[in-house]
């Protein structure tokens, strides 16, 4: 069972990642807190506890208080997180309570919100749920919610006490959801480590073969790989000042998609794959990277698709871009890969660079055969 350490100035904390880690659930926080009184809040949606409530509570001799929260990035809301603080004051939440965050990314985004602010900050665990949570949005500390102006605008860095990335949730994600946060460990390879790319590429068929459920060890394997990369990343730049900036790419553009699209035609890992083609587009104009390896990479996100379309134009994209926290001082900074595992940072880039770039890829998109399908908000 891997546990992996993210060691950073302000928190030192583990991620473990393994089947059937639910039951055990009690155990573990008691031992995260041997010293520490604690009263446990669930944090979760309906969708969610119906599926995977009765093992949760399997190891809790009294049930905690569960707080219900809907599914879907539209509920990413200051509203949203104000209605969860009153829910856990009228309950008698006070500063030894200890949050769960029992879901995806938007949920486990908001948890660390709300455990940053109530009562000047309380502890939380993140439990996630999705493919993408467990290999990315759970581990560094990023929390918040969206602004009509822009995604994430408004949060704060506040770590986790640990990480419980329990593999048997994966089991009913549908598969538009599995895909979408593979695309986070396809960027984990194309940013920092060059051995995870070549182990999606070289056994795709086997990782996207149609099952009744994914095979747990190969799953494992990419959620370690991938965890392993962003923890590696975070202790290096807690916040954001150089090196973690890198977990960015696609995110630029991908972010814009979903902006544009009012996050409810596509899922977050398929935008920052489009993301992530537009910024590989931007590299072979720049000659920073070679095309072959422009080519393998985008041939690898396709691989894991089918990413299907939206609706939105290039112009419209570019000027939403001008929103993203990334830029400085008017300035966007965007990630750009240099070949497959490494990356490079630039602040110059230009207005009609990134038009061309995402002219190309909406030109692409509509060159595709992607089946539509209907916008599932499952586990979110």
């Amino acid at each position: 069972m891997p546990v992996i350490p993210v060691n950073t100035p302000s928190a030192k904390y583990i991620v473990t990642i393994g089947a059937n880690l639910l039951p055990t659930l009690n155990p573990r926080l008691k031992k995260l807190n041997r010293d520490k009184p604690f009263r446990p809040f669930v944090v979760t949606s309906p969708d969610i506890w119906a599926l995977w409530s009765k093992p949760f509570l399997n190891s809790f001799k009294e049930p905690p208080n569960v707080l219900f929260l809907p599914s879907g990035e539209s509920h990413k809301r200051m509203s949203s997180v104000e209605s969860l603080a009153q829910q856990l004051a009228t309950s008698g939440a006070d500063r030894d309570s200890l949050l769960l965050a029992f879901g995806g990314g938007v949920l486990g985004d908001m948890t660390g919100f709300l455990a940053a602010i109530y009562m000047r900050g309380i502890r939380y665990v993140q439990i996630p749920t999705t493919f993408l949570a467990q290999v990315d949005s759970s581990i560094g500390g990023k929390t918040g919610v969206n602004l009509v102006a822009g995604k994430n605008l408004i949060g704060s860095f506040n770590h986790p006490q640990a990480v419980f990335a329990d593999t048997n949730l994966l089991g009913t994600l549908p598969p538009a959801q599995l895909r979408a946060g593979l695309q986070e460990s396809i960027k984990a390879g194309i940013i920092y480590d060059a051995k995870l790319f070549r182990y999606m590429e070289q056994n795709a068929d086997a990782i996207l073969a149609p099952k009744n459920s994914p095979d747990a060890a190969v799953l494992t394997r990419i959620v370690a790989a991938s965890v392993r990369v962003k923890a590696d990343v975070v202790s290096k730049d807690e916040k954001e000042s150089g090196l973690r900036m890198i977990l960015n790419f696609g995110h630029t553009i991908g972010h814009a998609i979903e902006a544009a699209t009012n996050y409810k035609q596509i899922l977050h890992g398929e935008a920052v794959a489009w993301g992530s083609i537009a910024a590989l587009n931007v590299a072979v104009a720049r000659k920073t990277i070679p095309q072959k390896d422009a080519d393998r990479i985008t041939q690898l996100i396709l691989r894991y698709g089918p990413l299907p379309p939206f609706k939105a134009t290039a112009e419209k994209l570019v000027a939403l871009t001008s929103r993203d926290k990334k830029n400085r001082s008017g300035i966007r900074s965007f990630v750009l890969p240099t070949a497959v595992g490494k990356t490079e940072i630039v602040r110059d880039v230009t207005e009609p660079e990134l038009l061309a770039a995402t002219e190309f890829m909406i030109a692409l998109m509509r060159q595709q055969t992607a089946t539509p399908r209907t916008f599932k908000k499952h586990n979110q």
